[in-house]
């Protein structure tokens, strides 16, 4: 295990003697609810984390940071964190302009994400990696888009993270998932829409015209890159407005549901949730107090196969031959809905079509990859 974390600087992120690398992690908050095995892994996650950046001090100048958790994948980090990875000075400024808050908020328009742009190409002062082992994933916010976009760091994204991956995906050969993951990405390129089946009753379509596929492959040693480890996927945003279907969710991020769940998208939006099990329910509090929270956010596809576990969201979705599809936000890949939330859903099993003018191409046939 020792080596595989090893890996993470000198593999993954292919880390060099002079550069500085940030490792964060969230501790739970007073008011959040959870299970003794859920605390328990929390408490377990900050131990991985602490071992991770002690690990790191063999290779580069490590900062480590611990924050009270922001209860929610795809919200902002506290602004201790902004200020550790963007220096002081540009947070100031920052706040100056009135375009912090809106950011914390995901309520910036275009003119006030130009101009925090500009202060942040500017003055901030940033690392050269990120590795984001926070239990809520940081992976579609602003703080990363910026800091891999605008200042060059790499951003290894790691929520939900788990002892067991450092024996089981983690072992992957991530030469072999890169290699596989970009002949997927090339597949799935410069198509018009996409069409998706389980022998469960999902079934699903939307436009993915002009909407860029990103790899994650593992290998982060290029400025700007961005990526979850484990690893392993091609994922896009379809284009809003466009996904009509059905979706039936069989497992939440972190457990199977008891009795499936119906999702009925129209025009792009999850418009109607039911099923006799409780997630159903709270998933549909969750769009209530955030309407664009029901936005048909990412199509992605795994490519790892060493992925095993089916009730991590983290691994799931990178498990080979499987589909996950998300509702939320998907402002920091490609799409224009900007909301406080993203998550996840797996589907085992998927066909998937895309089609490019009249030809239809196989990428996933009942699970069997044709690439």
């Amino acid at each position: 295990m020792d080596e595989v974390i090893k890996k993470i600087f000198t593999t993954n992120l292919g880390v060099k003697r002079p550069e500085h690398v940030v490792v964060f992690t969230d501790i739970m908050a007073p008011d959040e609810t959870a299970t003794a095995d859920e605390k328990s892994r929390r408490h377990d996650l900050r131990q991985i984390a602490l071992s991770v950046a002690e690990t790191g001090k063999a290779f580069c100048s490590i900062t480590y940071l611990e924050f009270v958790s922001q209860k929610g994948h795809g919200k902002e980090p506290p602004e201790d964190v902004w200020a550790a990875c963007f220096g002081k000075t540009a947070v100031s400024r920052l706040k100056d302009s009135g375009t912090f808050e809106k950011i914390l908020a995901k309520s910036a328009n275009a003119k006030e994400l130009k101009t925090a742009e500009a202060i942040v190409k500017e003055d901030a002062i940033s690392p050269d990696c990120i590795i984001a082992l926070s239990n809520f994933s940081t992976s579609h916010t602003r703080f990363r888009d910026l800091l891999t976009r605008l200042k060059g760091a790499r951003y290894a994204s790691m929520p939900l993270f788990e002892r067991s991956m450092l024996s089981g995906v983690m072992t992957a050969d991530w030469r072999v998932v890169e290699d596989r993951t970009l002949k997927l990405k090339q597949r799935l390129s410069g198509k018009d829409s996409v069409y998706i089946t389980t022998p469960f009753g999902t079934s699903i379509s939307f436009s993915i015209k002009e909407r860029p596929v990103m790899a994650d492959t593992g290998i982060l040693i290029e400025p700007g890159s961005f990526g979850n480890i484990p690893a392993g996927e091609a994922f896009l945003a379809p284009v809003e407005g466009s996904a009509e279907g059905t979706l039936i969710l069989e497992w939440a991020p972190t457990r199977r549901l008891k009795r499936p769940v119906e999702v009925t998208i129209k025009n792009g939006n999850a418009v109607d949730i039911s099923g006799r099990e409780p997630f159903a329910d709270e998933l549909k509090r969750q769009i209530e107090k955030t309407p664009l929270a029901a936005n048909v956010a990412e199509l992605g596809i795994g490519t790892n196969d060493k992925a095993a576990r089916p009730d991590n969201i983290l691994e799931s979705e990178k498990i080979l031959g499987t589909v996950h599809i998300a509702l939320g936000d998907n402002s920091s890949f490609g799409g224009k809905t900007s909301v406080p939330f993203h998550e996840d859903f797996i589907f085992f099993r998927p066909t998937l079509e895309v089609i490019n003018g009249q030809e239809k191409i196989e990428v996933l046939v009942d699970g069997r990859p044709m690439f």
